[in-house]
């Protein structure tokens, strides 16, 4: 899957780094940051931790606010955030609540039409963006897990029970 880079900005020794890509389980361009220790520098597979933000936010919201980047530097953990719902689709009602629709894609799939095709945040962060980062990136494959605030907690407990994340 082909990768754009949209943002990158030296952190803590590493990169911070923001790409989009085209998301065949959205059917939409998404985008999602990765925090690359200094440690991906000398080729070691490091362990992933998936960040889930809460209602309204984008990916800029961790990479901004949470200033994780320190420590994923000193600890040798590679952290991805991706936004929190599918944009731009100007599907009827999408944008009329701040809690339905975009930015609140409340990392479920949807089972009603519209929404059903597009609003598919579970399998975008348990199968879809997984294989995006394994694929692309130096990582301890058996050694990732998932976490959030907010919207993205009940995300992160969701799909983390649902999935058994731990591989």
């Amino acid at each position: 899957m082909a990768l754009t880079e949209v943002s990158s900005n030296k952190s803590f020794g590493g990169y911070q780094k923001v790409y989009s890509h085209e998301s065949k389980e959205l059917g939409c361009v998404m985008k999602f940051g990765v925090y690359l220790p200094p440690q991906t520098e000398a080729g070691q597979k490091l362990p992933v931790v998936y960040w889930l933000s809460g209602l309204t936010c984008t990916e800029a919201n961790f990479i901004e606010k949470a200033g994780a980047q320190r420590y994923a530097a000193q600890y040798g953990v590679i952290i991805v955030n991706p936004d929190t719902s599918p944009r731009g689709l100007s599907i009827p009602g999408d944008s009329d609540a701040y809690d339905f629709g975009t930015g609140a894609g409340f990392y479920i799939n949807a089972t009603q039409d519209p929404w059903k095709t597009n609003y598919r945040m579970y399998n975008y962060v348990t199968v879809e963006l997984p294989n995006v980062i394994n694929n692309n990136f130096e990582v301890a494959e058996r050694k990732q897990s998932i976490m959030g605030h907010s919207m993205g907690g009940h995300g992160a407990l969701i799909c983390a029970l649902k999935k058994s994340w731990t591989v």
